[in-house]
This record gives structure tokens, sequence and C-alpha cells, in this order.
């Protein structure tokens, strides 16, 4: 035992030390954009030993994003990154001996395939393509690597002009442009060519091309998730896309192909008018499991779990008593049932569906990342029966975590943030169910409270609301929220009516009339939030980005209760949408009956639902803000709102952020500056105690 003049000694110091933490930890700012580090893609080894990861960093000197390679032991040892610099490092895959790595990288001046020795930690680049590869896949027998690509061509000709002299600087070429998609947000103008399927020797060298025809074979926008599968015998390979005449304008219709390694020969191995996605082979061969829905052409359909035959014969659906999305389906090692991702209620999970009998849910708290919304599906299982994941909770941001198929729970392996946070004051989360005015829907959502907070208190809000709309918040850290209590703002996030994660109905209460009544759902949460006796009701804002700068709008356009309102990146004329954003022409057969064009009452349907229907009774202080290489909300819906207020003469700014595509965050100061601007924007107005 300590004497007791040790223990007095002890207990003074833990006293000292806590009372020193209380006074130098520091609330959380926009400025730790810098600091934070999110964590992805974890790939365990073929022997269950090693696990993999990929860690995002922000580099405050170039302000650029980039992402280097960690690894870590199944028991949390020998955490260490085995790439480093400012490069992006990411995709990696595991050999099937657990010997070697593949990856893609920028750090060769191009983007490429690298592959990484275990035994040395020795590097060497695989690959000299023309453009960058993507979703590499080992083969079973380790002697080949499929990965996507595009292959470009010349641009339609018009014309027949003259070269410029020689010494002369004539201007950039126009650009003729003849697909109804030609641009992508986060990508720009899209590059004429198609997505294919390649194979590389493990050895290195050419690569050589499986599929042809004008088709996109996963690559650049709605196909972005497809990736290839290969068989056990390392044949052929499964892979999802739209190989129809009509890809173009059908966009959803995909199928499960199956292509011949040797020839190119494709066989289609599904035949619906649907979605049909997320191919994953069964350990014996004999077996296909997938993802998709029939196409109803309404606002949102449920991803289901769908297993067949290899010919394709056969086709049935597990866990037909879930009614949620299910994402990346894998095999069990033993073959007889799949594990999968799904969330349910704002807590994204992992499950498992046998191939006769319930689902059931194996762990909960999964994702990644700075914000609230879905937590990811990042799964990887080993032949032994073990996993890894990655988990988060409105406390951290995420970490690398394992368990054992068994179901003896979760692990966290890794502590990327540790430090940081352990200097940082966070808000505490509060769960919330409340009753809609509108029709009594039940409601989920969360509070988080300033640091410090004292209940006596009357507090300034911030409702903040989610985009998609068929999106959903959960309970996962959230950066910019976090942020906003740091400043002394309590802040609401809810998951209105539209949703996901609430089932078909719930998600499709908004089918054809978004906005509409969750204007309801907002608003009675914000009652339920001013009834706990702390939020001044009158020092309330309001905000949201994409979808929520959408809601932000119509809330304004529809109350007056609202102090300040910031909408980010928002859609504002629903007719002028659809012929400016990269989904627009998709959308206007999912998210309206057609477009506007096809007869009165459609025209009707977008006029009502316009954001300009209700500008006239805005008389709330409203800051726009959208990036100027945004192509998912462009610009030029937040210009029309922002005149619109202007010539009411209502107090308002528009923020222009160059080089930023939806989101605001591609560089890490433009990031920074959208939260500052909002927070400012409020305090401007009101809000600040």
């Amino acid at each position: 035992m300590f004497p007791l003049r040790f223990v007095f000694s002890l207990s003074l110091l833990v006293s000292f030390t806590s009372l020193a933490f209380a006074q130098t930890a520091q609330r959380l700012s926009a400025y730790d954009v810098f600091s934070l580090r999110t964590i992805a893609d974890p790939q365990i080894s073929p022997d269950g030993k090693r696990i993999v990861y990929v860690v995002n960093f922000a580099d405050i000197q170039s302000d650029t994003r980039y992402s280097n390679l960690w690894m870590v032991n199944f028991d949390g040892s020998d955490n260490r990154p085995i790439t480093t610099g400012n490069y992006k490092d990411a995709g990696p895959r595991w050999a099937p001996d657990g010997n070697r790595i593949v990856f893609v990288s920028d750090r060769g001046g191009s983007t490429q395939i690298w592959q990484r020795w275990s035994d040395t930690g020795q590097m060497a680049r695989m690959t000299s393509v023309p453009e960058a590869p993507s979703a590499m896949e080992w083969s079973p027998d380790g002697k080949s690597i499929a990965f996507l690509m595009l292959v470009a061509e010349a641009p339609r000709r018009l014309g027949n002009l003259p070269h410029a002299p020689e010494g002369a600087k004539w201007a950039e070429p126009a650009k003729v442009i003849d697909r109804l998609v030609y641009r992508f947000d986060q990508i720009g103008y899209l590059k004429p060519g198609f997505h294919h399927l390649f194979v590389v020797s493990a050895e290195g060298g050419a690569a050589r091309q499986i599929s042809t025809g004008k088709f996109n074979h996963g690559g650049t926008g709605l196909g972005a998730g497809a990736k290839p599968v290969w068989t056990p015998d390392s044949k052929s390979i499964l892979l999802s896309a739209n190989r129809t005449a009509d890809w173009e304008y059908d966009s959803v219709n995909t199928e499960v192909h199956e292509f011949s390694v040797a020839d190119g020969a494709v066989k289609t191995l599904t035949s619906r008018k649907g979605a049909d996605n997320s191919p994953a082979i069964s350990p014996d061969g004999k077996r296909i499991a997938y993802t998709g829905f029939d196409d109803r052409h309404q606002g949102y359909h449920v991803n289901h779990l769908y297993v067949m035959f290899r010919d394709g014969t056969n086709s049935r659906q597990l866990a037909t008593e879930l009614d949620r999305d299910i994402a990346n389906p894998t095999w069990a090692p033993d073959g007889r049932g799949l594990y999968f991702i799904y969330t349910d209620q704002g807590d994204t999970k992992l499950g498992y569906a046998p191939l006769d009998g319930k689902a059931r849910e194996v762990s909960a708290h999964l994702g990644s990342g700075l914000s609230a919304y879905g937590g990811g599906d990042a799964l990887s299982l080993s032949a032994n029966g073990r996993f890894a994941t990655t988990v988060a909770d409105p406390a951290n941001p995420g970490d690398i975590a394992v368990g054992m198929l068994d179901g003896s729970g979760l692990t966290t392996i890794t502590h990327v943030n540790r430090e940081l946070l352990a200097q940082r004051k966070l808000g505490a989360v509060e769960e919330i169910w409340y009753k809609s005015s509108k029709d009594g829907k039940a409601v989920q959502g969360w509070i988080i409270k300033p640091p410090d907070f004292n209940p006596a208190r009357k507090y300034p809000m911030i409702l903040e609301i989610h985009g998609g709309p068929f999106a959903n918040y959960g309970d996962r850290f959230d950066f910019e929220k976090q942020v906003f209590a740091a400043k002394d703002y309590v802040v609401l996030y809810t998951n209105p009516r539209g949703s996901t994660s609430y089932g078909v109905d719930f998600g499709n209460a908004i089918h054809l009339s978004y906005p509409g009544d969750d204007f309801y759902d907002l608003n009675s949460g914000v009652d339920a939030v001013i009834a706990k006796g702390y939020v001044d009701p009158n020092n309330l804002f309001v905000t949201g980005g994409s979808g929520g700068g959408v809601l932000t709008c119509w809330m304004v356009g529809n109350s007056t209760r609202f102090k300040g309102a910031a909408s980010l990146y928002p859609v504002i004329n629903w007719y002028s949408w659809i012929g400016t954003a990269d989904i627009g022409p998709r959308m206007s057969q999912y998210w309206f009956a057609g477009a506007p064009w096809d007869s009165r009452e459609n025209l009707e349907n977008y006029e009502k639902r316009s954001l300009l229907s209700v500008v006239n009774k805005v008389t709330t202080p409203t800051m726009v803000m959208t990036g100027e290489e945004d192509y998912r909300t462009p610009i030029s819906e937040s210009e029309q709102y922002y005149a619109a207020l202007k010539m009411r003469r209502i107090d308002s700014v528009l923020v222009r952020i160059p080089g930023e595509p939806h989101g605001l965050s591609r560089r890490p100061s433009h990031h920074l500056a959208k939260i500052s601007y909002i927070v400012d924007w409020f305090d401007q107005h009101g809000g600040k105690p």
C-alpha cells in the first residue's frame, strides 16, 4: 500500500492536473479542420493478422487534402504508416498470399497502380496508363489485377478550322458537347470516352482491355460505385453496368454481367427493370449475391439483397423482413449467408442474412467522417472469421475496429484523433424524438449543447437540415455542428420525412412533394427543443446544404420565426436545375413526374415546389453560399435566389467560393471559411449570446 502522505500527494496531483486541463482545454474551432484526420477503407489481410487502411489529412501549407496508408495488427499493436508524404494514396488491396499490397497513388506525378512488398516495404509503380485507374481487385490466383479506367475518345468534330501560325497564341478552342451528362460534380467537364474493365499482370506491364462497347463500366458519375469481382477460378469477372442502348437516358437500369478474362465475352445474368448492383460470388463459385430494386420511378427505392445461381437463374430476395437499404454484401467464409451494411434510425450497422432464415444485427455504430451523415459501408473479412470495419460516435470522427464473426463484439484498435480531442471540449449530444404537427409522425433528431452548458441560460439555437433529401443524420461525429456549439449555439439536427433508415414509406412521404410537409417535421423539432427551457425562442437560426439549403429557403418562406438563415448550395428553381445540374435529367423522372414541358400539370408542380414561389414571403436576413464549380446545384441557382432577395430589399449576401464543387470542402481553408461565415452571419443578426 502507498504511504498516506503519498496518497494525499497523488490526489493533489490529480486535482491540479484536472484543474490545469479544465483551464487549458479549448473549444473546437473551424481552424481544427487542419488537425482532424479521418480513416477509410480498412482491408484485413488474408490470414486476419493485419489491417491496412487509409488516413486522410489536410496540409496547412499547401491547403490541400492528402491520404497515406497505415497498417495495424489485429490486436491493435504496431500501428504505423506504410506510405508517407503529401500524396493521395488510396484503395489498398491485399494479394491472396498476403505478401503484397496494391494501391493507387499520384506519387509518380500521375495516378497509377503501385505495389508494396510486405517483407521489405519496397514499392514500385505497376502501370503507366493514360487515365487514372480505380476499383482494383486481385485475382484469386494472385497473377492479375483487375481495374476500371476511362478509354478516351476524340470529341465530336465540327468545322474545319486552320491551325494557328507558328508562334501565335490563339484562344482555347471551343468545346463540342453531344452527351446528355457532360459534366459531373467533383470532376468537372467529362472527357469524351467510356470507362472499361482492364486486367494487368501482377508483375506489371501493359494493361489489357476486357470490356468493349460504348457503355460505361463504372467510373464517373452514376456508375461510380461499380467494382470488378473475380470468380474463384480467376477466369471471369463480375461487374454491374448499364449496357443497354438507352443507357444515357435510363441510367438506373443496371445488370450484373460476367466477363471472360480470356476473350472479353460477356454474359448478362440479370434482366429486370431496375438496379442490380454490388455482385459478390460465394466461396464455392456457385451463387452470386447482389443488391437492387424494381424501378417504380419513385423518389426513394430501398436497396434489397438477392441471391441467384451462377448462371443467373433462381433469383430470390434475402432478409425480406428488413425494410432498410442494404450495401456491400460479403459472403461468410462458410458460404451459408452474407454479411452486409445497413442503417436503421440513423445508426449504421453490420448485419447477417443466412441463406435460409431471418437477418440479424451483428454490430452497431459503424462509420467514419466529419459529418453526421450516413456512416459508410466499410467491411473486410478474412477466411478465418475475422473482420475489420470503422466505428464512430458523436465524440469521435472514426477509428478502425475489429471483431470475430462469432458475434463476440467489436474492439476499437486505433485512436486517430485522441491527442487532439483530449485537448478540446466537445458539446454533449442528446437524442430526441418528437411528433410532427402535420400528422403525428414520429421524428428522430439530435441536440448538441454548448460546452460548459448551463441549463439556466437561454441560448440561441441553430436548426441544421440535412441534404439528399434521401439521406440521414445519425449518432455520429459532426465537425461543423460541434463548432457551432462551441460558439454557444444549441444545435438541432433531425431526420424529417424523406430521410432514409426508417423504411420505404417514410422515405417516400415526400414523393412528388418536396419541399412540402417536411416543414412541419422541422418546425415541430424547433418547438420540442424550445419546450426544454434553455433556448431563446426569439433567437432562432436555420441553415443547411444542398437539399438542406432547399429546406432552409422553404423554412424562411413559410415562417418568420428565424432571425437569420444561411442557405448553402441550394436548388431554387427546379425548372432551370434539371437543365444545368449533372443529375438533373435523371431526377426529372424520379423526383417529378417528368419534364416540366411534358404537361401543364408537370409545369405547375415544378412551379409550386420552386423556392421562388415563396420568396415573396421571406423577411429573414439570408446568406446564400455556393462553390463556383458546383455542378450538382450550380451557382446559377443561388444567383437567382440572391437576386430575388435583393429585389425585395431583404438583408442578404451571396458568397461565391472559387474552385469549389458541391460541399465546399475541397480546400481545407474553404471548409474553414464556410463554417466561419455561417457563424458570423448569425452573430451579426443577434445570435451572439
